[in-house]
């Protein structure tokens, strides 16, 4: 029996030759993940961690499109200790990369090789954008019941199938990637709460270990529901670690933020759909959450400072190559330039919104963004567009914004390289999806956009 099974392993072995690397959770992340123009640069990220006891010597090398020596991207060999996490970063212009393209990872150990392949389409363009919606947010039940008062009763009700039928409608509209709003439900605000980690009352949408009180829905667990759906079509989801309290990144929430990353990882990290971590707090444009005092405005901005830092740093430890995400609004920027350079080196990914509603006084919403897309150039950090697909009724209810305006944003931003939306369930809605979240315009609206992305795709295969 032992002969017969010690047959088998090495049968395996030589079918699958990264088996046995498996556990030390090697990555390959693209920034962009899905379809860019070659006016993006596209951010190949490799991770991988040690989790057995003695110290490995890695060599870690990326090719693009074959594994040949005039192929090769990157290559680096480096002693890993026990516990330590290690990652790579290299840039690729895409100016002559049009088409269908391989990235490949390769990862070498002690004999022992590691595989990981991804592909990436490019398509010619004279702007950033591909003018399409890339992905949405997938709000599990609305924060506000005055701002779902259209769907927050019908979401409530929505079954674990339910929320992989919701997948599958995103990925009808190409949406293919998802950002869960949060994981944990607590309506506090930064500076009027006394929350800890260890009071901490807020309810949770999946089987959490460490807070047992649950929103109360029907789905037992959206977040496993939406990762293994998405694993079946090949989608990237950030899972939303939040919600601490509203604009909090000061130690505590801090903490309790690497404590719920945590847990997520554990619990979901095997999936290969889990792409990054989104910190579900948001910030006003201007980093300091609207103090009204100068010395509390520079308090909450060394808070935001710190708090990504040390939580990047953290990610990266136990999720190497695995980006983090915030979404900001573009309101009042120039008052937060003193504090965006150091905010951005420790953040993959901005999203901003809130362009379509620009105060008076303030920029214009082209440039805001404009502006934003200045300080993130300069640290290296990846801006994206967090488009409003909704418009607030006289109640301050949300209703699914007109095809026409949506259209006029996703021409005039043309600076971002992945634009997503807010949000798909109750202000999207698949006719065939086995229950109505939101109102009938919601079917009217995926539809709308069904033509329009049908016609832009027909456009570009024909470039």
């Amino acid at each position: 029996m032992m002969k017969k099974l010690s047959v088998l392993v090495g049968m395996l072995w030589a079918i699958f030759p990264f088996a046995l690397m498996a556990k030390d959770g090697i990555t390959l992340t693209l920034i962009p993940p899905t379809t860019i123009t070659n006016k993006v640069d596209l951010d190949i990220r490799a991770g991988l961690k040690n989790e057995d006891a003695q110290l490995k010597q890695i060599e870690l090398s990326v090719y693009l499109h074959a594994e040949h020596a005039d192929n090769l991207l990157h290559y680096s060999k480096k002693l890993v200790a026990p516990g330590q996490a290690y990652e790579i970063k290299h840039v690729l212009p895409t100016h002559n990369l049009i088409g269908k393209n391989k990235i490949i990872l390769l990862v070498k150990e002690g004999g022992k090789t590691h595989r990981e392949i991804k592909e990436i389409e490019v398509i010619e363009s004279d702007i950033r954008s591909t003018r399409l919606i890339d992905g949405a947010w997938a709000g599990i039940y609305h924060w506000s019941e005055t701002e779902g008062k259209h769907w927050n009763t019908d979401i409530k009700k929505m079954t674990d199938e339910q929320w992989k039928e919701m997948v599958r409608g995103m990925h009808k509209l190409k949406m293919d990637i998802v950002v869960i709003q949060e994981v944990f439900r607590n309506e506090e605000y930064v500076g009027k709460h006394q929350t800890t980690v260890e009071n901490y009352q807020g309810k949770a949408f999946y089987p959490s270990e460490l807070y047992k009180e649950r929103v109360p829905i029907v789905a037992h667990d959206p977040v496993e529901a939406i990762l293994s759906e998405a694993d079946e079509l090949n989608m990237h989801v950030f899972v939303g670690v939040g919600m601490f309290a509203w604009f909090d990144f000061t130690s505590e929430s801090l903490e309790w933020h690497k404590k719920v990353a945590k847990e997520l990882w554990d619990k979901y990290g095997h999936h290969p759909s889990f792409y990054g971590f989104y910190v579900s707090e948001e910030s006003g444009g201007n980093l300091d959450n609207w103090e009204k005092t100068d010395a509390m405005r520079m308090q909450r901005k060394k808070e935001i400072v710190d708090f990504f830092r040390e939580f990047k740093a953290y990610c990266n430890d136990i999720a190497p190559a695995k980006p983090v995400m915030l979404a900001t609004n573009s309101m009042q920027v120039p008052l937060g330039v003193d504090t965006y350079p150091a905010l951005l080196q420790n953040l993959d990914i901005l999203c901003p919104f809130g362009f379509a509603r620009m105060p008076e006084g303030d920029l214009t919403g082209k440039e805001s963004a404009d502006l934003l897309q200045s300080l993130c150039d300069a640290q290296g950090a990846h801006l994206w567009f967090d488009l409003e697909t909704f418009l607030f009724n006289e109640d301050q209810s949300l209703y699914p914004r007109p095809m026409d305006e949506i259209i006029r944003d996703l021409n005039l931003f043309e600076n971002f390289e992945k634009i997503l939306c807010y949000q798909f369930p109750g202000v999207f809605n698949d006719p065939k999806m086995s229950i109505r979240v939101g109102e009938k315009r919601t079917l009217d609206l995926f539809r709308d956009y069904q033509r329009y992305l049908k016609k832009v795709t027909h456009m570009q295969k024909r470039q």
